[in-house]
């Protein structure tokens, strides 16, 4: 589903990627975890295409997004890919269901096909009695399951979550954990998660580590030497 090689990325003297080469399975769920400045958001950034990369290759979908155009990667961006971020960041002045058509209107579809999948969306996540509140009218856990929905509208490939239970308490943490797990087995959508919940990266089914730039290898673990019956030494007396 996405296949990055040798990436970098750097701001002025300062180089944020180094060289990163990552392969990541269709319908995977993978959390990239690291300290403060390790590069993981301007990697996920890269991913989304919301940046591009100084060199290296990026594959989605079967797509080299480094080739498109600008109005075609902003097209691809759109249909391909769904984003989540810590803050919800919804309208405030639009409904929960409006918020969650928006990026399907982008797309082009219409306000009956638009309206019917985020009605759809909105039944899924439990909220079909808050699809006329504004975000004011609804809790922070809420508000995080909205801008879930609004991700999935235009049913996406893939979706990138930067720190997306960063601003909930443990209980709506947790459910929102378990959300991700529900939609990958209903949608068999592929989920990257930048994130420093230890808890949520527990339980993907794997955890990238990054560290100044680089993905750290994980050590191999010792290989244990056992002797065979014909090896055995006679014990000394």
């Amino acid at each position: 589903m996405i296949d990055i090689k040798h990436i970098t990325k750097s701001f002025g003297s300062l180089q944020v990627l180094k060289g990163i080469d990552l392969h990541i399975d269709k319908g995977e769920i993978v959390s990239i975890v690291g300290p403060s400045g390790a590069g993981k958001t301007t990697l996920l950034q890269i991913i989304g295409t919301l940046d591009k990369p100084d060199t290296g290759s990026i594959t989605i979908d079967g797509i080299d997004v480094r080739s498109l155009s600008t109005r075609k990667l902003s097209d691809f961006r759109n249909r391909h890919i769904g984003f989540v971020f810590q803050f919800h960041q919804l309208l405030p002045e639009f409904t929960a269901l409006e918020n969650i058509m928006i990026p399907a209107y982008i797309a082009g579809k219409n306000t009956a096909e638009a309206r019917q999948r985020a009605l759809e969306l909105l039944a899924f996540m439990g909220l079909s009695d808050r699809a006329g509140h504004k975000p004011a009218e609804l809790s922070g856990g809420e508000k995080q399951r909205v801008a879930v929905a609004r991700a999935l509208v235009n049913s996406p490939a893939v979706i990138l979550a930067d720190e997306p239970s960063g601003s909930l308490d443990s209980r709506n943490k947790a459910e929102l954990h378990q959300l991700f797990f529900e939609l990958r087995e209903k949608f068999g959508q592929t989920f990257v998660i930048v994130t420093h919940d230890e808890g949520l990266a527990a339980i993907t089914d794997r955890t990238i580590h990054m560290k100044d730039g680089e993905i750290e290898t994980p050590s191999a673990p010792p290989i244990a030497t056992t002797l065979n019956s014909s090896e055995e030494e006679e014990p000394t007396l």
